[in-house]
């Protein structure tokens, strides 16, 4: 009994733990990136007006579309420097992002005047030795010039500009040390892009949706754009924590398995210990049919009350994570504490596996046993 609930406990929390993981991972993405990005199958940017952005915006279930431009460039503040990727974006992409909840210092916020502003990564601001409380001096900005010939003067090989910072993002170490985001205005100009875009990013009302919208939205496109949700443009991490759980289960049920093995040891024992209490019942007219349900019933209720103990159990704990927060992680972090989230499908998926198990542990030894002595031969 006691194995069959340790498996069940751990079963429930292990599962819940892998739900809150998918859940925080899909809540960092969903902070920087768009529900739905349009862009092209070839080439790196495109002019504003190539897509009917008003029939876009039109289509139901669209609710902000953001246009967004991404290209390499060099920051420099005082003597550190470092490459990243310069994101150049509207106040549109601001209100349907979730940026505001990953800002670990400063303000959000892109332009105050005629003054630009710029929002860092916390790895950038790490490398360039950034800290907001002491920002003295603005940060310099170089871009490549697109007619640029072969040059030892950086005034003709790059455009350069100045940027204030003006908050610092913490969502994951592939997003901290590789982007800054700016005004796209700002952005454009430096990368003498105006008017052109990487892509149109789009924020949905129903996350449910997305695939639908998506649809609606590449029929009408031209067939040279691509539009992807944010599931299918992290195609490959979100299989690999659905694998990584579900692989997780199997091994946990195989083990859940081989701790039932007590089980059936038990009634075994139980069954040779009582052959004498049979053979009375046996001549009171007891048929072996009705001893078969006895013993399988004993060995059901030993799972029910194992299993249901230990699924009570896992869920008390998982409750507990969820509002107090026992396990902590790294301070600073997205997180304060370990995510759980129950889902009902998994307790229903432990529910049926100690259910069967314990049906196979109790069925076996009675199955055996009882056909095998022949004084038990009525039905």
């Amino acid at each position: 009994m006691l194995g069959v609930g340790i498996g069940a406990m751990a079963l429930v929390v292990v599962l819940s733990a892998f739900n809150g993981l998918e859940k925080l991972v899909g809540s960092m993405y969903s902070s920087f990136q768009p529900d739905i990005k349009i862009e092209l199958k070839e080439g790196k940017t495109f002019h504003l007006d190539s897509l009917p952005a008003e029939q876009i915006r039109a289509i139901e279930g669209v609710k902000f579309l953001s246009p967004s431009i991404e290209e390499t460039i060099l920051l420099k503040y005082k003597e550190a420097q470092y490459f990243v990727t310069a994101k150049g974006v509207t106040d549109e992409f601001l209100d349907m992002s979730g940026l505001d909840s990953m800002i670990y210092d400063g303000t959000l916020k892109l332009k105050e005047g005629n003054v630009n502003f710029m929002v860092l990564g916390y790895g950038v601001a790490d490398q360039l030795n950034v800290f907001l409380n002491h920002v003295f001096e603005p940060i310099k900005t170089y871009a490549a010039k697109r007619d640029a010939t072969v040059s030892t003067q950086i005034h003709e090989a790059f455009n350069t500009d100045l940027i204030y910072p003006s908050a610092i993002f913490s969502i994951n170490p592939e997003f901290d040390y590789q982007y800054v985001v700016m005004p796209y205005d700002y952005t454009s100009k430096l990368l003498q892009q105006k008017d052109r875009v990487s892509s149109y990013e789009i924020g949905i009302e129903d996350d449910e949706n997305a695939e639908k919208v998506a649809e609606l939205i590449q029929s009408k496109i031209p067939i040279q754009y691509k539009v992807k949700t944010r599931y299918q443009l992290n195609e490959l991490l979100y299989k690999t924590n659905q694998t990584e759980k579900w692989i997780t289960f199997f091994i946990l049920t195989f083990i859940l398995g081989i701790a039932s093995f007590n089980m059936l040891g038990s009634l075994t024992v139980l069954i040779l210990e009582k052959k004498k209490d049979l053979h009375t019942l046996s001549a009171m007219g007891f048929t072996r049919s009705a001893m078969k349900k006895t013993f399988q019933l004993e060995g059901m209720l030993i799972s029910i009350i194992g299993g249901g103990g230990g699924i009570a159990v896992g869920l008390i704990l998982c409750l507990i994570q969820q509002n107090v927060g026992l396990l902590k992680l790294q301070e600073g972090g997205v997180s304060p504490y370990y995510p759980i989230e129950i889902q009902l499908l998994d307790i229903i998926s432990v529910v049926l596996i100690v259910a069967v198990i314990g049906f196979i542990c109790s069925w076996l030894p009675t199955r055996w046993l009882l056909n095998k002595n022949s004084q038990f031969e009525r039905n």
